[in-house]
């Protein structure tokens, strides 16, 4: 029977909840607002602790008899042609690891882009999964990755018969794709599932201008984030679920053990919203988005010292597979502009911020909630800024490694390092030395440096450089990289 996507069960009960005006004593503890510090309702308003109240035992009964959130999750499922679809209020950073769990398990091996995002790596720390890494494609000239290509993971299983699947990060967030297709068909012809970290591409489903999604594309689980590229609330993610390779009991059970126990109801009625949205208008809300991106490139392109990475440049042989345009990567070529100063210009001068930043980039990501009266100060602002660069000393360089220097030897588990003795040493000093710690450019949130690495000059170099240049570290032990964590004493176990 046909779904009736008119209805949002889960954010229809929390309005039902509201107008029952009924009396909690239970968590939480502000009671509808009442409690709530007066100076915090005024800033947040009182709609946000309306609406925050327990999923069980207070919006939907005890023993959920009124099924709000499996009803709201077939929906999603409905709408994305997915068969199993499940709902967290822990980012896509908990999706991914739950994925990864109901596929290996501890010393088993995974196969996975090495361009994966740090949460990623977290779960191979906490679990002991095995990876097996397998290289981007890299760009040279451009100093940028594509996801693997399906000869990269065909390789990689010959060599690894034994590894129980395979993982890929597509769209990057720069909006590369990987040709999800031919990879989910090098793993099912060896009955092996596919994971796709699909955390940038919500959107994809409800428009066929854009890059075909990976339920359409043949990916067993699929992670989404919502509050990136649709309009749920931050941490809003789901998992999608198809084919038998991976059961839908084992994936729920391993999402379990990683999520929280009080979930947030704000969350999950926004994800239900979300799908009504775009099960309904999806395709004109991203009709204009397209149409609006495709605007804005043009007239950024016209900008002197700024060129807007479009398919020519990211598509090819060697390259990505197909590009997603709404994110709109705008390449610097005036010496005097990095992608570091540039995103702090434009939020110290004209109230922007782009979404990411690297040592020649930024990235302004546009969604079907923009529309000219958000993109004429982008692109004005922008054009104000390549005025003003014209006065600048050159900005510092960053002494980005060629692709052979980029990767280092996996020398032992990330698991086995990260939880060793640990010292840490001046970067000076620390080529040769095995990581113990994830450093990570941020945003995108992808590790540089992952612990059981054994570090090498050009790696170091390029960090250190980085930071005097503005790239931020957010997760390593010393921020401003003077010094990097290490393994003391005896080397752990080797990797593999």
């Amino acid at each position: 029977m046909p779904k009736d996507h008119t209805k949002a069960p889960f954010l229809e009960a929390v309005d039902a909840y509201r107008e029952a005006e009924m009396l909690a004593f239970t968590p939480p503890g502000h009671k509808q607002a009442r409690g709530a510090d007066p100076e915090t309702r005024r800033i947040l308003g009182d709609a946000v602790f309306l609406g925050d109240m327990l999923a069980s035992g207070g919006l939907d009964d005890r023993r959920r008899r009124g099924q709000y959130l499996q009803d709201a999750e077939e929906l999603m499922a409905d709408a994305v042609h997915a068969t199993h679809t499940f709902f967290t209020t822990c980012g896509s950073s908990l999706s991914v690891k739950a994925a990864m769990l109901a596929v290996a398990g501890p010393h088993e091996k995974l196969l996975i882009g090495r361009d994966a995002h740090k949460s990623v790596v977290s779960a191979l720390i906490l679990s002991g999964i095995v990876p097996v890494w397998v290289e981007p494609r890299w760009d040279a000239e451009r100093h940028l990755a594509h996801p693997p290509s399906p000869a990269d993971f065909e390789a990689a299983l010959e060599a690894n018969p034994e590894a129980r699947g395979a993982l890929v990060t597509s769209p990057t967030p720069y909006g590369a794709t990987a040709d999800l297709r031919a990879i989910a068909d090098v793993l099912h012809r060896r009955g092996k599932p596919l994971v796709v970290d699909e955390a940038w591409g919500a959107h994809l489903p409800f428009h066929p201008g854009l890059p075909t999604w990976a339920m359409d594309a043949g990916a067993d689980v699929c992670v989404t984030s919502i509050h990136k590229m649709g309009s749920g609330l931050e941490q809003g993610s789901v998992f999608h679920l198809q084919g038998d390779l991976v059961a839908p009991d084992i994936l729920k059970n391993r999402a379990d053990l990683w999520g929280t126990t009080s979930p947030s109801v704000l969350i999950f009625a926004g994800l239900d919203g979300w799908r009504r949205q775009m099960a309904l208008h999806g395709r004109e809300l991203l009709t204009h988005a397209l149409d609006l991106a495709a605007g804005v490139r043009a007239e950024i392109e016209t900008i002197d010292g700024m060129h807007v990475n479009d398919r020519d440049d990211f598509c090819g042989p060697g390259l990505a597979d197909d590009f997603d345009p709404l994110p709109v990567v705008i390449d610097l070529s005036n010496p005097a502009l990095s992608g570091y100063r540039a995103a702090d210009w434009l939020r110290e001068h004209k109230n922007i911020n782009v979404h990411l930043a690297d040592h020649r980039r930024v990235n302004v990501q546009l969604t079907y909630a923009d529309s000219h009266e958000t993109t004429r100060p982008l692109v004005a602002a922008l054009r104000d800024l390549a005025d003003a660069a014209r006065d600048w000393d050159p900005a510092p360089r960053v002494a980005v490694p060629d692709p052979g220097e980029l990767r280092m030897e996996q020398a032992c588990l990330p698991r086995d390092a990260f939880f060793a003795r640990t010292e840490d040493v001046p970067v000076e000093t620390a080529a040769g030395r095995i990581a113990a710690e994830m450093v990570t450019p941020y945003p995108p949130g992808i590790p540089a440096v992952l612990p059981g690495e054994r570090l090498t000059g050009p790696v170091l170099a390029y960090l250190s450089s980085g930071v005097e240049a503005g790239m931020n570290l957010p997760d390593a032990a010393d921020p401003e990289f003077r010094t990097v964590r290490v393994t003391a004493g005896e080397e752990p176990g080797r990797a593999g």
